[in-house]
């Protein structure tokens, strides 16, 4: 079954960087769209950026500039650079399959603040 398992999250201070990554198995990683969302306390769950299997990028319009989501289909992983960080990306983040069977990791945390 689809597995996906987030790791990088953290405290970090404005303006600092973190890297998410998602490590994927149970599927075919590199015929799968993939993306970031990310969930902020008492909102609903966004999107931040996804990437479609020709590596097409798309984001949402308070990431543009300061997030990157990339694949290493060799290693089934999925990452999200952020640069940049400001207080209001604090969030638990996740990393989705598109498609069927769909599925959804744990989440990873990230805290932005001095």
């Amino acid at each position: 079954q689809v597995q996906l398992v987030e790791s990088g999250g953290g405290l970090v201070q404005p303006g600092g960087s973190l890297r998410l990554s998602c490590t994927a198995s149970g599927f075919t990683f590199s015929s799968s769209s993939m993306g970031w969302y990310q969930q902020a306390p008492g909102k609903q769950r966004e999107v931040v950026a996804f990437t479609t299997i020709g590596g097409t990028t798309t984001y949402a319009d308070f990431v543009k500039g300061r997030f990157t989501v990339s694949r290493d289909n060799a290693k089934n992983t999925l990452y999200l650079q952020m640069y940049t960080l400001k207080p209001e990306d604090t969030a638990v983040y996740y990393c989705k399959k598109f498609g069927l069977p769909t599925g959804w990791g744990q989440g990873t945390q990230v805290t932005v603040s001095s």
